[in-house]
């Protein structure tokens, strides 16, 4: 793995050589394969680059321990020493998962759509809930989202909410977020304070290239 990291770290640095030279500006479409291999290549390099840091920290700490006498810079290095351990382990754990194949839809924009299930009443404030949460965190990431349609019921819930995220990886980071939704919790519509749990599904799909979005609004 670590050889694979060290040529791509290798394969950046080029990238990043090429963009600044004024022919390769001046060529629009070679120009843009070069800022995509870039961006999928910056995560990986800035995770190795910081792994490699916090393995340097390792060795630095226990040559500290070997030569020093003070007990409380021994603490220190301990905590230290530690702390790294436990930043290459996780470091690790991620770099695997960024090397992994990519797949071809994860920088497509994607379609969304939630539907309120069981529950009721409640179900639908649920679901405006969790369309609610997607749409502060899509914005957090500097996305935009486009409400395509919505089912809104009388007291602000949603029996059926679609809309279109568009960024680049927003599939890549949402397709895993299809699949039931549950809440247990005492409904605003319940007035003697009896739990109910509600649900609701949502689906995600890429958006398609060929076809206009509207082949994709309906999962069921």
């Amino acid at each position: 793995m670590f050889d694979r990291l060290e040529d791509l770290v290798l394969r950046y640095e080029e990238v990043m050589n090429l963009l600044s030279e004024p022919d390769v500006a001046n060529d629009n479409a070679r120009f843009r394969s070069l800022m995509k291999e870039q961006a999928e290549l910056a995560p990986i390099v800035e995770a190795y680059k910081e792994y490699s840091a916090h393995k340097q920290n390792i060795e630095d700490s226990l040559a500290l321990l070997e030569e020093e006498t003070d007990e409380e810079m021994k603490e220190l290095a301990k905590e230290e020493l530690n702390d790294s351990k436990a930043e290459v382990e996780r470091l690790e754990q991620e770099l695997k998962i960024l090397l992994l194949p990519k797949d071809p839809n994860d920088d497509k924009n994607v379609i969304v759509e939630i539907r309120a299930g069981a529950g009721g009443e409640e179900a639908a404030l649920f679901a405006a809930e969790i369309y609610r949460m997607y749409v502060h965190y899509v914005e957090s990431r500097g996305w935009k989202v486009e409400l395509l349609e919505a089912d809104e019921t009388g007291i602000g819930g949603m029996k059926n909410i679609e809309f279109m995220v568009k960024g680049t990886g927003a599939y890549s980071i949402l397709k895993y977020e299809s699949g039931v939704h549950r809440v247990q919790r005492v409904p605003e519509t319940e007035s003697q304070g009896r739990i109910q749990t509600s649900t609701c599904s949502v689906a995600v799909m890429p958006e398609a290239e060929e076809y206009p979005y509207r082949r994709y609004a309906c999962f069921w």
